[in-house]
């Protein structure tokens, strides 16, 4: 297939012209809060390169061998609306995936999707994400895109559970969350 311009979602260098993408972020500030154990917001407008982004410096956060670099979209939940404890089960499942492949772990997926549920929806996101991060043998970094689609009590209960997690880190939690919107 001849390469072609991308407006419709992540740009795929082997598919799309591009930019290089982590050309497009100050990576001289970004790498600095990830060594730091911060947590922070990527936000833009839609079709501006996100994803892309997250997703490359996921590429090269992962290649340079110092941190697990993870990345989950979970716009899914957004379906859910208010439905607390739907939104969670499908950010679980979500995450249960992307950690099972990042951490190549075999049926990670169903173990932690069972840790969730065992929690409830009001802690199940914390308890995934200490699972996870227990079983990653380097530091977690996390990156969740599409934040900015949930609302009300499902985004309060996300953003606790975070919260909830923070002192944790980088051993019980991940070291660095990133959320993108």
């Amino acid at each position: 297939m001849q390469k072609h311009f991308n407006t419709a979602g992540p740009s795929k260098p082997e598919l799309h012209y591009l930019l290089d993408p982590l050309s497009r972020i100050e990576l001289d500030t970004v790498l600095p809060l990830i060594a730091q154990e911060r947590y922070f917001v990527l936000h833009a407008p839609r079709q501006t390169g996100k994803t892309t982004c997250l997703l490359a410096l996921r590429d090269a956060l992962n290649a340079a061998g110092d941190y697990t670099a993870v990345y989950a979209n979970i716009e899914g939940a957004q379906a859910m609306r208010q439905n607390v404890g739907a939104a969670m089960q499908t950010i679980a499942s979500v995450l249960g995936e992307k950690f099972e492949e990042s951490l190549e772990l075999p049926g990670l997926r169903i173990e932690l999707m069972a840790i969730a549920h065992a929690a409830g929806p009001g802690d199940s996101l914390r308890t995934l994400l200490r699972a996870a991060t227990e079983r990653a043998s380097k530091p977690v970094v996390l990156f969740l895109d599409e934040v900015d689609a949930l609302i009300g009590d499902t985004l309060i209960s996300l953003l606790r559970q975070i919260r909830a997690g923070y002192t944790d880190r980088p051993t019980h939690f991940p070291q660095t969350i990133v959320l993108c919107g």
